[in-house]
């Protein structure tokens, strides 16, 4: 295991943790598993969410929430391990509405439906995916939640936030806050299973700095606070 030395923040800022479920038993092949599909967390899954909480074992955590989806929550509970922190949930971080599509192969939404693909390739944001939700929806709410963690943290000092939630509703939230257009959120923007994304905001009215995107060196042992300076 790769081990980090001590790091400290130069500067009050509030830091969210961001990072995606693990792998579940609907996973593979790739489909788009929604809000409604049962699905539970692989083996895998599990492994990769403990790998993430020993990663995180000794970075400070204030709060977590979690979309209310099982897989959501049980990562959320793996990787905050023995901590003495409830994991909070907020209807804000769950999935995109997939509509008709809800479970479907992906491979099998491009064979079947190829204009209906296309639309949504084309303009993820204003397309309704299976007549369900669409980019901009699920980007209002998931900003909605920055803005209250904002205007909560209120440059108090350092404070760290843990949110775990979903591939579609993370690169939607990402591309939204660090002023990427919206209708680019799936290309620009990567959720592996329990990677770790990292945003720090300096004041409430700035925008965020990208950290770390995607990164999933915990899986390979890596340790710590890695995207900090060095005290």
């Amino acid at each position: 295991m790769i081990c980090r030395p001590a790091y400290r923040y130069r500067e009050r800022v509030l830091t969210i943790l961001l990072t995606r479920h693990g792998q579940t038993n609907e996973s593979v092949p790739d489909r788009y598993l929604g809000r409604r599909m049962p699905a539970s967390l692989s083996e895998r899954g599990r492994r990769d969410a403990r790998a993430l909480g020993e990663r995180l074992a000794a970075v400070p955590i204030d709060r977590v929430i979690s979309s209310p989806l099982d897989r959501a929550r049980e990562t959320a509970q793996l990787i905050v391990g023995e901590r003495a922190l409830e994991v909070e949930v907020d209807d804000r971080l769950i999935e995109f509405d997939y509509g008709a599509w809800e479970g479907m192969v992906v491979a099998d939404v491009q064979r079947q439906m190829p204009a209906e693909f296309e639309m949504y390739e084309a303009n993820p944001a204003i397309y309704h995916v299976g007549g369900g939700e669409n980019g901009q929806q699920a980007a209002r709410r998931a900003v909605a939640l920055v803005d209250y963690l904002l205007e909560w943290w209120a440059g108090a000092g350092d404070t760290t936030v843990l949110l775990v939630g979903h591939s579609s509703i993370n690169r939607a939230l990402l591309a939204a806050v660090s002023g990427v257009p919206l209708p680019d959120y799936r290309r620009r923007f990567l959720q592996d299973w329990v990677n770790l994304t990292v945003l720090t905001w300096k004041d409430v009215d700035g925008g965020p700095l990208l950290s770390l995107v995607n990164d999933m060196s915990h899986v390979r042992g890596t340790s710590g606070a890695t995207w900090l300076e060095e005290a």
